[in-house]
């Protein structure tokens, strides 16, 4: 006998049954609603708001209260209790730490100071790193800069120093805090982004022109990126080591000196690196407020266009640069090894023969680099500019020469570019950015970015923010161009990568004014030597960032597409780009930090808008104009860091479910 099943009747569709495929429809289709309440929202704009620019009555004035600050300054600076108990105490605690590295720097001599910076190399990353370090140090003596090159050096220990106890305090208390995290974010996101011409500034008038206000000014800059790593390091601890910690009855104190902070030790040195090279990077921008040393050189050279002076200052700053990176680079894979009992008897020799030949060198009265070791690279180099700046500046048959290349591209980008967003209605410029944000992140980036872009306009400089944004698109837009393309060619070809490191490391540890002065000697001054000076600033981080993402794609993947009988070109396109999309959206951030940092700098050789403001501040001693112009800048990286970086968000689907 067959049993008969009877089947369910149908259950009644409810409003909560049909609600995750509502959600999965609304993800699918995020981009189309995004478009189109972005038309909606422009068609009711432009029949409510009209056009033009922001609106004067929409700005705030900010120049008086500045004046009466700067004013109170100058006036109290020798007398207020704040400046006579404190800042005149921070002040020379920085003059005597400085003179006195620079002094046993002296005392070491040349001989001493190579060979301490060869064995120490040698005891922490092997023999080749050491002859490299002893080779550039050697070179710095025979450009005739061993003497700016100790200045640069003393600056740079004293505020490495201070940037890593700043930063790492800092982090520690980020590391630590979920709240103090939350609120040092912004604070840090800010010194990151400020450009240095605005801070210089004010603390100018605090400290006057020299050292104090220079190391300050670094410390500025060099500080965040041992914070963050820091903080980083600190809440990428094991959970299960400090579960472990716990369970023993250690207290906080001890989890914190016993766990986290071992665990954190590679972020830690990593920090420290970042430091040096921010601080090095510095070297040249505070030459303007008396730093001295190699960057006074290189900015004297740029007062009188001297492209040979200017890089026989450069290249000891790319020396020291990449001696100390690969040495702390090969410190942190070293952290984790106990020293052997070899180990510390091979610090013990290196500490002897520093000591020798330090010695040495003082008995024998050699302490300075000898003159008749020097070499003069200037006038070569100079001549083969000249060449150049003769026979390629104009003229050239067909393609015509490096003057009419910046006149085209002001012409034809610049210009029209510049005039089209300075064209757009203000309210269409808010709109555009908040649509951007949202289709690539959440809601919170979309405001974000549309605050930061209308905090520029309620400052009162929406038309010069406008124009330095088209100097920062046109520059991104030749950057990923030339980037990608070669980022991709390294990650293919081995030889190539080997080939282009060296080059890479070069161009990004060469001080960014030296950049500018064989651009102005082809370009001539404008808004497009401002571009090249970006663009070759930018380039080798989006070349490093995009050959990493291409080279660390899946090797199943590549061998499954190579199966299936794909070609390289759509091994490239169809499996190699699509997975290495993170790497790619992280070089165009950093692409348009970099930009937007030398674009600023441009304002020296005739870029104008921002960064001319900037620079007319500091040189001027306007407060009001050169804060103003930082204070829009920072907005204006806020404004695309939101608009280029994607955010993580849950998926409106999975919520839903």
């Amino acid at each position: 006998m067959t049993a008969t099943v009877t089947p369910a009747p149908p259950r009644p569709t409810t409003p909560s049954d049909a609600a995750p495929g509502a959600l999965r429809a609304l993800a699918r289709h995020r981009g189309r609603l995004i478009g189109a309440g972005a038309a909606v929202a422009l068609v009711l704009g432009a029949v409510l708001l009209g056009g033009g620019s922001w609106p004067a009555s929409l700005a705030v004035d900010l120049s008086g209260p500045l004046e009466r600050t700067s004013d109170w300054i100058i006036d109290n600076r020798d007398g207020h209790p704040l400046f006579l108990y404190f800042l005149g105490h921070v002040s020379n605690v920085v003059v005597v730490s400085v003179r006195a590295v620079y002094l046993l720097l002296l005392a070491l001599g040349w001989a001493g100071v190579t060979a301490a910076a060869g064995l120490l190399a040698w005891r922490v990353a092997g023999l080749r790193l050491a002859l490299t370090s002893v080779a550039a140090f050697g070179a710095c003596g025979l450009l005739g800069m061993w003497v700016p090159t100790m200045q640069t050096l003393a600056l740079m220990v004293v505020a490495v120093a201070a940037s890593v106890l700043l930063g790492g305090l800092l982090g520690l208390a980020a590391g630590l805090s979920d709240r103090m995290d939350r609120i040092l974010r912004p604070v840090l996101d800010t010194m990151q982004v400020l450009p240095a011409f605005a801070y210089l500034l004010p603390v100018v008038l605090v400290f006057g022109i020299g050292v104090p206000a220079a190391v300050l000014a670094t410390v500025v800059y060099a500080a965040p990126p041992m914070a963050r790593l820091t903080a980083l390091g600190l809440r990428g601890a094991d959970a299960g080591v400090m579960e472990a910690a716990a369970s023993l009855g250690a207290t906080g104190r001890q989890r914190l000196l016993t766990a986290r902070l071992p665990l954190a030790r590679k972020e830690l040195l990593l920090g420290v690196n970042q430091s040096i090279m921010m601080a090095l990077g510095m070297a040249v921008i505070a030459s303007v407020i008396g730093a001295g040393g190699l960057g006074d050189r290189v900015y004297q050279a740029l007062a009188s266009v001297d492209v040979g002076a200017a890089l026989a200052a450069g290249v000891p700053i790319v020396l020291l640069a990449i001696v100390l990176d690969r040495v702390t680079a090969a410190a942190g894979e070293r952290i984790g090894t106990p020293p052997a009992r070899r180990a510390r008897l091979g610090w013990a020799v290196a500490l002897v023969a520093t000591a020798v030949v330090a010695v040495a060198g003082r008995l024998t009265d050699r302490l300075g680099w000898p003159d008749a070791w020097t070499l003069d690279m200037a006038e070569p180099v100079n001549t083969a500019v000249d060449w150049m700046t003769a026979h390629l500046y104009s003229g050239v048959p067909l393609v015509g020469g490096t003057a009419d290349w910046a006149g085209r591209f002001t012409t034809w980008v610049l210009n029209p570019l510049r005039d089209g967003l300075q064209w757009l209605p203000w309210w269409s410029v808010l709109l555009t950015v908040g649509a951007l944000a949202l289709f690539i992140g959440t809601w919170r980036t979309a405001l974000t970015a549309v605050l930061a872009m209308a905090a520029i306009g309620v400052l009162g400089v929406w038309a010069p923010a406008l124009d330095t944004l088209s100097q920062v698109l046109a520059a991104v837009a030749v950057t990923l161009v030339l980037g990608v393309a070669l980022g991709v060619a390294a990650a293919r070809s081995t030889r190539l990568g080997r080939a282009l490191r060296p080059v890479l490391d070069v161009f990004q540890t060469m001080p960014q004014f030296v950049y500018l002065i064989p651009v102005v000697a082809l370009f001539g001054v404008g808004r497009a030597p401002a571009v090249a000076a970006a663009v070759v600033y930018a380039l080798p981080a989006v070349v490093r960032i995009t050959a990493q993402g291409v080279r660390g794609v899946d090797p199943a993947a590549m061998e499954s597409s190579r199966s299936l009988g794909a070609t390289g070109r759509q091994q490239l396109f169809q499996v190699q780009l699509p997975l290495a999309r993170p790497a790619l959206l992280l070089a165009v951030n950093q692409g348009v930090v970099l930009v937007l940092a030398v674009v600023v700098i441009g304002g020296l050789v005739g870029g104008g808008a921002l960064g001319y403001d900037a620079v007319f501040g500091l040189a001027q001693g306007d407060l009001a104009t050169g804060l103003v112009a930082g204070a829009a800048i920072v907005c204006l990286g806020l404004m695309l860091d939101r608009v280029t970086q994607p955010t993580q968000r849950r998926d409106l689907a999975g919520k839903g479910a």
